[in-house]
């Protein structure tokens, strides 16, 4: 008992820390990972995801800091532009999408482990922790990191929010999106940012590798309970609060036990868990 009010006091400034972070990393997420689901770019963002490693390793390389701010803009430009080489890749070529984005994915989280491996032998003191960049590491977000994912995070909520009938009616039917007079190029552009805006937020917390998981899981679990949009959303950012606090709980409870794999492994037996409870309801009707 006593282990549960210290942690829902906050009164650990590392503890508040994490907790605020994790919620506003499962609240962006959740928004931009609904509307991933229904435009059927799941596979883009684990690309995307997977992308964001090397611009890191990159702005280090050229700044020699490991400031967020840096740090964010290195993996945001490299994400972008992996969105962007899928597209191309797609448009121009006979390859079709899924294997273009095999070949992004596959080929960035190499350069970035290349970039990462000959950081660690360089021999330079600030260096230490970006590993963690790998499978995240949020007992180690501070006061400045929070006020920068705040920021980044009020941001994306409030532009999802400001065209969420805009990406509503792109992800059902772009062609009458544009019949209407929608900008669906521009749309489009508009949204891939903010994934890749939303991916970046999370890499502290939950890592590259694990932060498509946060992003689709969600969103996929909430489509076995409601079919409305505006449900699926509120639905996929209350398994997140949930999965995020739990975990960072966990996390605080038993030290050694990371934070952010335990909120993928939550939300995965959510899901699963909605799965088989789905799967028992139709098998149940269909033998009514």
């Amino acid at each position: 008992m006593d282990t549960i009010k210290d942690f829902l006091s906050l009164s650990d400034p590392n503890v508040r820390n994490v907790v605020l972070g994790t919620i506003l990393l499962s609240t962006s997420s959740s928004m931009i990972g609904t509307f991933a689901l229904l435009k059927r770019k799941t596979l883009i963002s684990d690309a995307i995801s997977h992308a964001v490693l090397p611009g890191t390793c990159l702005a280090f390389f050229l700044t020699g800091d490991k400031h967020s701010t840096w740090l964010i803009l290195g993996a945001f430009i490299t994400g972008w532009l992996a969105s962007i080489a899928i597209g191309k890749i797609t448009t121009h070529s006979k390859i079709k999408q899924d294997t273009a984005i095999a070949i992004i994915a596959s080929v960035s989280f190499g350069i970035g482990s290349f970039l990462l491996s000959i950081l660690q032998h360089s021999g330079q003191a600030n260096q230490g922790g970006l590993k963690s960049f790998l499978l995240g590491s949020a007992a180690t977000l501070l006061r400045a990191d929070i006020f920068l994912l705040l920021l980044l995070s009020l941001s994306i909520i409030i532009i999802t929010l400001l065209f969420f009938k805009e990406f509503t009616i792109i992800a059902f039917d772009s062609l009458f999106a544009k019949s209407i007079g929608i900008p669906v190029k521009k749309m489009d552009f508009l949204f891939t940012s903010l994934m890749v805006l939303a991916i970046i937020i999370g890499i502290r917390a939950v890592g590259v590798v694990l932060m498509s998981a946060m992003l689709i899981t969600p969103a996929t679990t909430a489509r076995f309970w409601t079919k409305r949009i505006t449900h699926i959303m509120l639905s996929a950012m209350f398994i997140s609060l949930f999965s995020s606090l739990l975990g960072t709980f966990i996390s605080y409870t038993v030290p050694y036990m990371p934070t952010g794999p335990w909120i993928v492994l939550i939300m995965s037996f959510i899901a699963y868990l909605s799965f088989a409870i789905s799967w028992c309801y139709g098998f149940y009707k269909k033998r009514k």
